[in-house]
């Protein structure tokens, strides 16, 4: 097998993958009640939207590999290997915001989620990480990002998020 077959071959399955994806997300779609919300659509309306731009960009991938593969494809950057030490940074700004969450609230848990991912990035990429103002400067950030992806939910949308207080506001 030459090395365009065995490329070829790899860039349809990860399209055949993505559509598999998309069918799995479908057939999640299937389970969740369709009665219609807020402006005439239900809780099932964002799945299914997903499912099908994800399956659409299955088969688009597919008929790009198989009419001769990711054209001028550039050679991928980075490391020859994973930077396991960023792997665990992020894993663990994850893993802390499914833990964290219903005990210190969205906000918080997610601003330590944003702190800990963008430390292991920064390690990864060798910039500044672990000192005092590029720490706080991460804190704020991802207090930024979190707060008011916290009020949209729980203020204009009523969807109940985990908070610090039962005001609604934190």
């Amino acid at each position: 097998m030459t090395i365009a077959t065995e490329r070829r071959t790899l860039q349809t399955l990860v399209g055949v993958a993505v559509v598999l994806i998309a069918l799995a997300l479908g057939a999640g779609a299937i389970s969740i009640p369709s009665g219609a919300g807020y402006g005439g659509v239900g809780p099932n309306f964002l799945p299914w939207v997903i499912a099908g731009v994800l399956a659409v960009c299955g088969v688009m991938l597919v008929r790009e590999a198989r009419t001769g593969g990711f054209r001028d494809m550039e050679q991928p950057s980075g490391a020859e290997r994973g930077h396991w030490p960023a792997f665990v940074w992020v894993s663990a700004g994850l893993l802390s915001n499914a833990a964290l969450i219903t005990t210190i609230g969205f906000i918080l848990s997610c601003a330590l989620c944003y702190l800990l991912a963008v430390q292991g990035l920064r390690r990864a990429a060798g910039q500044e990480a672990g000192r005092l103002r590029a720490m706080a400067i991460d804190v704020l950030t991802g207090l930024a990002i979190a707060a008011p992806v916290f009020w949209t939910f729980t203020q204009f949308l009523a969807i109940n998020l985990p908070g610090l207080t039962g005001t609604g506001w934190l």
